[in-house]
C-alpha cells in the first residue's frame, strides 16, 4: 500500500479522483439541503447537510495530495535532467 503512495503519478491520479468526489459531494449536499423544494425525511436532510461538510473536507485532502504529488514530480524531473 505504501508503494502506491510513494509513486507520485499514482498519488496525482488519486488526488484528482478525491477532488472530483469532494466536489460532487458538496454540490449534491448543497442542492439537497438548501435548493431542493420537495419534502425530504429528516434522515435524508441530515445526510445532505453532512455532505456539505464532508465534500469540502475531501476537497482539502485532495488538494494537499495534489500539491505533494506535484512537488514530488518536480523533484523527480529535476533529478532526471541533472
Amino acid at each position: 500500500m505504501f508503494d502506491f503512495f510513494s509513486n507520485p503519478q499514482n498519488l496525482f491520479n488519486l488526488s484528482n479522483r478525491v477532488l472530483g468526489a469532494g466536489l460532487a459531494m458538496l454540490l449534491v449536499g448543497i442542492y439537497g439541503a438548501y435548493l431542493y423544494g420537495g419534502h425530504l425525511s429528516i434522515l435524508v436532510l441530515v445526510m445532505m447537510h453532512a455532505l456539505t461538510i464532508l465534500g469540502p473536507t475531501l476537497l482539502k485532502i485532495g488538494y494537499v495530495m495534489r500539491l505533494v504529488s506535484q512537488h514530488r514530480l518536480g523533484q523527480s524531473r529535476a533529478a532526471a535532467l541533472a
